[in-house]
């Protein structure tokens, strides 16, 4: 009970601060905020000392932050949320529409992730059904395309091409159920990928464990026995759920601009960027209780799905030792990578021709040209040095962060909520205001949110660990914690925690991008693959070849990333040359003196 009440207090503590330090945002980009706000309401206004003065005295600028919070806080208690400072309207009727906006798109999305994962998990259930696993190959390169792909350019290819060419469904506004579909796909083909991906990697051990071979035996049909397997490996992946409802919700910044949808996410960066901080703070607040609401509802739901084995110590480990997956797939994907960007490296990115605007591919211009006639063949290569490089630094930086934090759920999780609850557009507005703008600004931005989703696996993967015949087992024969946590539980958790980062390694560069798509990260002349797509982006019904060449880069990033995640197995070797021990094959002929070392160190922890 204490715990609890622990875990509810910080979960109050970290939220209050989140609030509390948007509250501080004017003051922390050391702006005058009645200049921000008379800019917002009328750009064309003199700004004169009597006109500010005025305005600092209408809002209350003058009393401070602090006095700007409290009072506030007392509004928010009789449920008034304040006016707005640009419009002069009641904040919390507008934030509510908002959230309504955004939590329908978000339903929407989920469905179309459902189903994109769906598909995607669809052939290892059906080989699973029929006991032919065994022969399974590792593809995923379909699946790794998707999610890397970036939403804001599905959304500006789906309401070019359907919406305004085609004219099926309609491209802008947000008036009914039509209007949900392009961006719910926008928002759901990439996160569904993502959701499938983890569920495909689960799957094979929860086909190899003891009840689903009793349940083939006994003559169970192939369709109960994938259901339970799927029943079986949902919990784990549950967290991350949660964490995809609340950035569906906030974080689609990009899609909702796009569309022209008056969604929660675009509504807090509009106010973000205006410094509106009562709408702000509010739309902030509804993202964090919607954190809170998510998290509960994927706990509850795990605890549904899984039963009293959890706290019984009964469940068959899904991780099992296992030969690393072999194929020349990620060295083909590489090899390509390489090549594209050598050979991009060796031209000048800079160089303008004006003579020579949008040009199609050709053997002088491989990729094309962009609106200034630069080759993009040498953009996209100068650019890789930058997109890469710090894509991979900040997933290394995630990985350790998520798995060490993913140790400690109980400080971690309510951490994860908050951080996850706020959009990383507005994550980079608090890091430009505290460490000003610059290269480092992006990276930073998408840094202190890219743990977040490692955490919450590495906390839920071990959560079922610990639950496991084995490890109970083992606990019983005097093991201590450390000797468990070394030997058994993150062996098994951390290769697909590293394959989930991998996973999210173009996703991490696809953040970056958005950034620059919402002209928060790098600035022109920059080669960065986000800014080449937001530079290029209007050109992209006359020149699609400016558009598709990052983004075909990007995907073929999340290729080589998916493709080299599968060769990342727990691989047990036996002495004396016997080969790896397969998963759901008993390691039989196990060396004596690794036996009789392990019993030593296991009488050690007694």
């Amino acid at each position: 009970m204490r715990q609890r009440v622990a875990t509810v207090v910080w979960r109050v503590v970290l939220a209050a601060g989140l609030v509390c330090g948007i509250g501080l945002l004017p003051w922390l980009t050391q702006t005058d905020p009645a200049y921000t706000v008379l800019k917002a309401r009328s750009a064309e206004r003199e700004p004169t000392p009597e006109v500010l003065a005025g305005i600092r005295a209408q809002l209350g600028l003058d009393g401070g932050p602090l006095h700007l919070l409290g009072r506030w806080l007392g509004g928010l208690v009789r449920g008034d949320a304040g006016q707005s400072w640009i419009s002069g309207s009641d904040v919390l009727p507008d934030v509510l529409r908002a959230l309504g906006a955004s939590l329908l798109l978000m339903s929407v999305a989920l469905v179309v992730a459902a189903l994109t994962a769906g598909l995607i998990c669809a052939r290892t259930l059906r080989l699973g059904a029929r006991r032919r696993l065994g022969g399974r190959g590792r593809g995923g390169t379909g699946s790794a395309v998707i999610a890397s792909l970036p939403e804001f350019l599905v959304a500006s290819v789906l309401a070019t091409v359907v919406g305004v060419q085609l004219g099926w469904l309609p491209a802008l506004g947000w008036y009914g159920p039509r209007w949900t579909v392009l961006p719910a796909l926008a928002l759901g083909l990439p996160a569904g990928a993502v959701i499938g991906r983890l569920l495909d990697d689960l799957l094979p051990g929860a086909f190899g464990e003891p009840w689903a071979l009793a349940a083939a035996a006994r003559g169970l049909t192939g369709r109960r026995i994938a259901r339970q397997a799927l029943r079986r490996c949902v919990p784990a992946l549950l967290p991350n759920l949660g964490l995809f409802v609340v950035g569906l919700t906030g974080g689609a910044v990009a899609v909702e601009q796009v569309f022209d949808i008056p969604g929660l996410g675009r509504t807090t960066l509009q106010a973000a960027l205006a410094q509106d901080l009562p709408v702000l703070q509010a739309g902030t607040l509804a993202l964090v209780i919607l954190a809170a609401l998510a998290t509960g509802a994927t706990r509850l739901a795990a605890r549904r799905l899984t039963g009293p084995v959890l706290r019984d110590g009964a469940l068959s480990s899904l991780h099992r030792p296992a030969p690393p997956a072999g194929g020349a797939l990620p060295l083909v994907y590489g090899a390509v990578l390489l090549a594209v960007v050598g050979v991009g490296l060796t031209r000048d990115p800079l160089a303008l021709d004006t003579g020579e605007r949008l040009l199609a591919p050709s053997l002088d211009h491989p990729f094309g040209t962009d609106a200034l006639g630069r080759d993009l063949l040498a953009r996209v290569g100068h650019g890789a040095l930058d997109t890469l490089l710090l894509a991979s630094a900040i997933s290394a930086a995630a990985l350790l962060a998520g798995v060490l934090l993913g140790l400690v759920p109980r400080v971690s999780g309510p951490l994860v909520d908050t951080v996850n609850a706020v959009p990383p557009v507005l994550v980079a507005l608090l890091v430009t205001a505290v460490a000003g703008s610059g290269t480092a600004t992006p990276a930073l931005a998408v840094g202190a949110v890219a743990w977040a989703p490692l955490a919450a696996h590495t906390s839920a993967l071990l959560r079922q660990e610990r639950a496991t015949l084995h490890i109970t087992a083992t606990r019983g024969l005097g093991a201590g914690r450390w000797y468990l946590l070394r030997r058994e539980l993150l062996p098994a958790v951390l290769p697909p925690v590293l394959r989930h980062a991998l996973l999210r390694l173009p996703a991490v560069a696809l953040s970056l991008a958005s950034l620059g798509f919402l002209g928060l990260g790098a600035q022109p002349p920059s080669p960065e693959w986000g800014l080449l797509l937001a530079e290029n982006q209007p050109y992209a019904e006359r020149a699609p070849w400016a558009v598709l060449a990052p983004a075909a880069v990007l995907a073929l990033l999340g290729a080589l990333a998916v493709t080299a995640a599968g060769g990342l197995r727990r691989p047990r070797w036996r002495r004396g040359g016997a080969g790896p021990v397969v998963a759901g094959q008993p390691a039989e002929d196990e060396d004596e003196d690794e036996d009789e070392d392990v019993d030593k160190e296991l009488v050690g922890t007694r």
